[in-house]
C-alpha cells in the first residue's frame, strides 16, 4: 500500500498532519485482527507499522499453536479470551483461507509425584470453559503418541487444541482490512504522542503528524513506552521482553508427533512443547529468557541445548538431525501475567492493547472483537456497513493441486508452470501474486511470509535469487534495492564487475 492516509474521511488536519478516526499503531496480528474488526464500522482508520511489513514482530516468531485454555488463570483477561479466541480461530481461517489444523494437544506428565498438577489443570480448564478436557493413562496416551517419552504415565488430552499458520492468518486480517479502506503505513515508527486541545491525539510519525480521534497501542513489546507517554504519573506500564528459543525441523521430521505435546509444569519450571505445523514441519521449543533488549531475537547455544534436552524428557527421539533452522521471537510480558486492554485512566480515546503474549495468537479474534467495542463506544456507536468485502481469493497453492489442475492453470497463467522454490514447490506465478495483492510483499521475507519460498529444506538457498529478480521486476527497481526485511537488509551489495573493475554490468 501506498504512504498516504486519504481514504473515507481520512483528510489533512492542517499543518501537514492528516486525520483519521482510528490509529492502530502496530501491524501484528492483534492488530490486523482490530483492523479488520474496525471495517465493519463507517469510520477511518489507519494502521502504523515500525517495520516493512505485517507479521514481523511477534506474530512470525512463536509457536503457531491455538490453544485451548486450561493454562490461564482463571477469571484472568487471558482465560476468558483464550477460550472465546479458540472457539472463533476455526471459524475465522476457514472464512479466510488460512491453514489451520484441530489436532488436540497432550500435556505429559513423567513423574508419578507430580500427577497432581495434571488433576488441577484438568479443574482450571473447566472452570475456564474449555471442552473436552480429560486425563488420559499410559496406554492410551501411547496409543496417540507411540513417541511420547518411556518415563510418560499420564497425559492431560485438550482435543480443541490447534495449530494455524500466523503469517497467513496476520496476512488475510491485512488484506481484508485493505480491501475494506483500512490504510497501511509502514516504516512509520511512532515516535511521539500529544494530547491535542480538541481532544483528539497527534502521533508523530515519518512523513508529517497523524491526528487520530482514537489511539490504538498494539505495539508489542514495546506498547509500555507508548503507554507512559499518556498515564498519569503511577500508572506507568512495564513490558519485558521475554525471548523464547526454538529449532525448525524438515517436513522428513513433521510426522515425530501427531499433536502438539507439552510438559507438565513442575517446581523445575515449565518445559518446551514439541509440535507439528501446518506447513509439515516440526516445532521444538520455546525458552522463556528475559532479555534487557527489545530487539534481542539472537539465539544463544546454551538456549538450544536447553530446548534439545528438555524435549527429550516428554518425546523421545526427536530427530533434531533434520533440523534446518533456529529462531528465537519475543513476547511482551508484563509483572501480572494478563492482558492489558482498555482505555488508559486519564487518556481517554487512548486504548491500550498490550502485554499480548501467550495466549495472545490464540486470543487474537476475542481481542480484536473487544478492542473493537471499546473503539467504537469511545467514537460515539458509529454505523456499521451493510456487509464487509471478502478477502481476496487466497494464492493458489500449486502445491496442493491435482496435476490437471496445475496444468489448467499454467494454461491460463504460464508463470504459475516456473518453479521458483524447489523446497516448497512454489512457483513464479505465486511470487508475483504475492507482490500484487493488498498490503503485498515488498521484501523476500514478505514473500516467504505469503507463499512460503525459502521456508524448505535449503532456507532460500536456491529460491532467493530467483525471487529477487521477480520483486525487482515487479517493483519497478535495481535489483541492489531489494531487501531481505526492509532498510539496510539489502540483499546485493554490487556486481562483480563493479567490484573488479570491469565497469556496470
Amino acid at each position: 500500500m501506498g504512504t498516504g492516509c486519504a481514504h473515507d474521511g481520512i483528510e489533512a488536519a492542517g499543518r501537514g498532519a492528516a486525520r483519521c478516526d482510528v490509529a492502530i499503531v502496530g501491524a501484528g496480528v492483534s492488530g490486523c485482527a482490530i483492523a479488520r474488526e474496525l471495517a465493519r464500522l463507517r469510520v477511518s482508520t489507519c494502521v502504523l507499522e515500525a517495520e516493512e511489513d505485517v507479521c514481523c514482530g511477534t506474530s512470525k516468531a512463536n509457536s503457531a499453536i491455538v490453544h485451548a485454555g486450561f493454562d490461564a488463570a482463571t477469571g484472568s483477561l487471558m482465560a476468558r479470551l483464550n477460550v472465546e479466541g479458540s472457539r472463533l480461530m476455526g471459524p475465522l481461517c476457514a472464512e479466510l483461507g488460512v491453514d489451520y489444523e484441530r489436532v488436540g494437544s497432550l500435556v505429559v506428565c513423567t513423574d508419578p509425584g507430580e500427577r497432581g498438577g495434571l488433576d488441577a489443570l484438568l479443574a482450571r480448564g473447566r472452570e475456564n470453559g474449555v471442552e473436552g478436557l480429560r486425563i488420559i493413562e499410559r496406554d492410551e496416551l501411547r496409543e496417540l503418541e507411540p513417541n511420547v517419552s518411556d518415563a510418560a504415565v499420564a497425559a492431560l488430552w485438550a482435543p480443541t487444541g490447534a495449530i494455524v499458520n500466523p503469517f497467513q492468518l496476520t496476512v488475510a486480517l491485512a488484506e481484508q482490512a485493505a480491501v475494506n479502506g483500512v490504510e497501511f503505513r509502514f516504516r512509520s515508527p511512532v515516535t511521539g504522542v500529544a494530547r491535542r486541545a480538541d481532544g483528539a491525539w497527534e502521533l508523530d510519525v515519518p512523513g508529517g503528524p497523524l491526528v487520530a480521534r482514537v489511539v490504538v497501542n498494539a505495539a508489542g513489546v514495546r506498547a509500555d513506552e507508548l503507554h507512559n507517554l499518556v498515564c498519569a504519573p503511577g500508572d506507568e506500564l512495564f513490558i519485558t521482553a521475554r525471548r523464547g528459543q526454538y529449532h525448525v525441523l524438515d517436513v522428513t521430521a513433521g510426522q515425530h508427533v501427531r499433536h502438539t505435546v507439552f510438559a507438565l509444569p513442575t517446581r523445575l519450571g515449565k518445559g518446551v512443547l514439541v509440535t507439528p505445523t501446518t506447513g509439515g514441519n516440526l516445532l521444538v521449543g520455546p525458552t522463556a529468557e528475559d532479555v534487557g533488549n527489545k530487539d534481542g531475537v539472537d539465539t544463544t547455544a546454551d538456549g538450544l541445548a536447553e530446548v534439545e534436552r528438555r524435549a527429550s524428557l516428554t518425546v523421545r527421539g526427536v530427530p533434531f538431525r533434520e533440523r534446518i533452522r533456529t529462531f528465537a521471537g519475543l513476547r511482551a510480558h508484563q509483572p501480572g501475567h494478563d492482558f492489558v486492554i482498555g482505555e488508559v485512566p486519564g487518556a481517554p480515546g487512548f486504548v491500550d492493547c498490550a502485554a499480548i503474549e501467550s495466549p495472545g495468537l490464540s486470543a487474537a479474534p476475542a481481542i480484536a472483537r473487544m478492542v473493537a467495542g471499546i473503539v467504537r463506544d469511545a467514537l460515539g456507536g458509529p454505523a456499521e456497513r451493510d456487509r464487509l468485502a471478502p478477502r481476496p481469493a487466497p494464492v493458489p497453492d500449486v502445491a496442493r493441486m491435482a496435476p490437471e489442475e496445475w496444468s489448467a492453470l499454467v494454461a491460463a497463467r504460464p508463470e504459475y508452470g516456473r518453479v521458483v522454490c524447489r523446497c516448497r514447490t512454489v512457483t513464479e506465478g505465486q511470487v508475483v501474486d504475492a507482490i500484487r495483492r493488498p498490503v503485498g510483499a515488498r521484501s523476500l521475507d514478505g514473500v516467504k511470509r505469503r507463499v512460503e519460498a525459502g521456508m524448505g529444506r535449503c532456507q532460500g538457498g536456491f529460491c532467493s535469487p530467483r525471487a529477487l529478480e521477480v520483486l525487482a521486476r515487479e517493483l519497478g527497481c535495481d535489483p541492489r534495492e531489494v531487501t531481505l526485511a526492509g532498510p539496510g537488509s539489502e540483499v546485493v551489495a554490487g556486481t562483480v564487475k563493479d567490484t573488479f573493475g570491469g565497469g556496470a554490468s
